[in-house]
């Protein structure tokens, strides 16, 4: 049987990260992805879920591009799966996002935290 306890979403999101694997939950009752992983699904409140790969595209659903001295982009990605997911839109001409822009998943270092994952215009 799958590891259910609290953390068990985050311990498996970490450890997919590493692999470069970007992990989704999944609620088996109603079929319907969800993020972040956790043991229980916020459709149901169940823990009949499983934890699956994204494919790693999406599109902007909402964007902002902060210009303060390190100019960089937030953005709101809605999955394919469904998910939306608060990120950084990476290595691109800030000025030419666009709601509802294809983007595709990369992940990028960050000292101390392992990686991190953000999207690039796909």
């Amino acid at each position: 049987m799958a590891d259910l306890s609290p953390d068990a979403g985050q311990r498996a999101f970490d450890e997919a990260a590493q692999d470069g694997r970007l992990l989704l939950g999944l609620c088996r009752d109603t079929g319907r992805h969800f993020f972040y992983p956790r043991a229980t699904s916020p459709f149901t409140l169940s823990p009949n879920v499983e934890f699956v790969t994204a494919a790693g595209t999406g599109t902007i659903y909402s964007v902002t591009v902060a210009r303060g001295k390190q100019p960089y982009a937030l953005a709101l990605v809605e999955l394919a799966e469904g998910p939306r997911i608060l990120t950084n839109i990476v290595e691109c001409d800030l000025d030419t996002l666009r709601i509802g822009q294809a983007v595709r998943l990369m992940w990028q270092e960050r000292e101390g935290r392992g990686p991190v994952a953000m999207f690039t215009p796909a």
